[in-house]
């Protein structure tokens, strides 16, 4: 049966299916990661993304297809994490925008509503490159656009949409180098692939299969004292580990293999009330941890992370009994500061040293962790500042600070730094006594004068830049770039520093991971003594999961 007009209703169960086919083949989108370090992360983004905006339609299901698509917006924008999630966003920001006064929307209205969503996340992004999922939205929307002129049957539009955009995802090896030398399609564009198939199941009345575990809700689980309002008994500052923390394994082959027992043993260290739930394919979890990053870092040992939820336990309780804690009081008490620092990374380590060399605020999250735009919106608010400076720290943040920058009234400045010494070198050139626009020019500048190398392992067999990698060499990552590999750690960091050192160079700053052993540290300050005489070396124990050397040379 033609379907001609497409309501709210209908298209809000567009959504939803679109949301759960991506959710269940996130994992897939996950493995296209380009490089073959073990933080690609693009489906479990694009995932939380769409989840966070089919969570917002759940709640606004009405005939007024309008209505369902600002809620769409508005779930995505604040839920957007990553590069590629926040380009969903955009695409649907624009899609939104195109049909917010109408009820109802015809083949044309469907068509020219995917064209709009295509120029609003090209404008979002500076600089747009080819091969990517802004050309498999772009091919597709146009597609659609052709189709609609004589086509009235959406379903028909809608096939033409999924098979444009499948032949489109097949040509971005041939625009985008790099993906034809390792021999995958782009990530981004299979994720948007797979919500578009769902829209065309949904319309077609049909059910695509869902391989997610049927696993009871956490919620289900929980202790029912831990929802009731016993809060009145206890003071906030009494909370011993503040973060209610939430999420779910998908078990991967390669990973650590999963013993329920010893996992639950391993994540008692970190916290209280913890729950364990399992069955052949998924963990979920619930812990009280006062450090969610070590805790999902631990997770991460064993497959890829879903449904992540962390909340402020300390905030909810002196919501519950009308107090303010200690630091709401002083916010409410004290005018505004000037400026507030805002940073992300990951590693308890490297959070401690960013707050010692001045950021007021340091959220958890990283390679595997992306924080979402209304993470970094709620951290703007908490510095309490006239004028907030942002440090992403990670390339596939910057797009989200920028978003979140947008959507709030205060005075923001995203300060673009893609690596952790980036964000380090930038944050030692702030300036208090100076405007926000000359910090702003300053910390931008000193991003150019630092070099990042970057020690992990590969997570399968490839070859990159004309270096054949295998399966759990380490690789030695050069601002960005692999320039080497070696089946060992330490001979990794060496051949990484041979090429990254010269004799201009003055500072070696060595972040330490949570993969690299005392001894092993011992030995490389030797080889750096021996090699580079001239070199002042620093070392901090970052505790950074994954990463085992990140190394700032200036």
């Amino acid at each position: 049966m033609a379907i001609t007009t497409l309501d709210g209703k209908r298209f809000a169960e567009m959504i939803l299916q679109g949301a759960s086919h991506l959710s269940n083949n996130a994992k897939i989108v996950d493995a296209l990661n380009v490089f073959p370090v073990p933080d690609g992360d693009t489906g479990t983004n694009m995932n939380l993304s769409m989840s966070s905006g089919a969570k917002e339609v759940k709640q606004h299901v009405t005939d007024h297809i309008g209505k369902v698509g600002t809620a769409l917006s508005k779930g995505l924008l604040m839920g957007a994490r990553g590069n590629s999630g926040v380009i969903l966003s955009q695409l649907f920001r624009g899609f939104s925008k195109s049909i917010e006064s109408k009820k109802g929307i015809d083949s044309k209205g469907f068509a020219d509503a995917l064209q709009a969503g295509v120029d609003t996340a090209y404008k979002a992004v500076m600089k747009p490159v080819e091969g990517t999922i802004l050309t498999v939205a772009k091919d597709s929307a146009k597609a659609a656009v052709s189709a609609a002129k004589n086509e009235k049957d959406i379903i028909k539009v809608m096939e033409v949409v999924v098979k444009e955009a499948k032949a489109s995802l097949n040509r971005t090896p041939e625009l985008l180098p790099v993906l034809k030398e390792v021999g995958v399609v782009d990530s981004g564009g299979q994720g948007l692939l797979f919500v578009f198939e769902g829209f065309l199941a949904e319309l077609k009345g049909e059910k695509l299969s869902e391989t997610k575990a049927n696993l009871p809700s956490m919620s289900e689980l929980v202790s029912a004292e831990h929802h009731k309002n016993i809060q009145s008994h206890i003071n906030t500052e009494d909370i011993e580990f503040g973060y209610c923390t939430e999420f779910m394994v998908c078990f991967e082959e390669g990973k650590e293999t999963f013993n329920e027992q010893r996992f639950r043993e391993d994540l008692s260290e970190y916290g209280d009330s913890l729950l364990v739930i399992a069955d052949e394919e998924i963990a979920k979890v619930h812990i009280h941890a006062e450090y969610p990053g070590e805790v999902l870092s631990y997770g991460q040992k064993y497959g890829n992370l879903i449904n992540m939820k962390i909340d402020n336990m300390r905030q909810q309780h002196s919501n519950i009994v009308g107090e303010a804690s200690s630091q709401e009081k002083q916010s409410v008490k004290k005018e505004k500061q000037q400026y507030g620092i805002v940073t992300v990374t990951m590693g308890k380590g490297i959070a401690d040293l960013f707050r010692s060399i001045g950021a007021h605020s340091v959220i958890e999250g990283g390679q595997t962790m992306n924080p979402s735009t209304e993470d970094i919106v709620q951290a703007i608010k908490d510095v309490h500042a006239e004028n907030i400076i942002i440090l992403p720290n990670n390339s596939n943040i910057v797009m989200a600070a920028q978003q979140a920058a947008s959507v709030v009234d205060e005075n923001v400045f995203v300060i673009p730094s893609k690596t952790v010494p980036q964000g380090m070198s930038a944050l030692l050139a702030f300036n208090p006594e100076t405007s926000p626009e000359e910090n702003e020019h300053t910390m931008k500048e000193a991003l150019r004068h630092v070099k990042t190398g970057q020690i992990t392992y590969a997570v399968r067999d490839t070859n990159i830049d004309g270096i054949d990698i295998g399966k759990d060499d380490f690789m030695g990552i050069a601002n960005g770039k692999i320039v080497t590999k070696d089946k060992n750690q330490l001979e990794a960091a060496k051949k990484l520093l041979e090429k990254l050192v010269t004799e201009d160079d003055e500072i070696l700053t060595i972040l330490q991971g949570q993969d690299a052993k005392d001894d092993e540290v011992d030995s490389l300050e030797s080889f750096i003594e021996e090699k580079f005489p001239d070199i002042e070396v620093e070392v901090h124990n970052g505790e950074q999961p994954l990463y085992a050397y990140i190394f700032a040379i200036e």
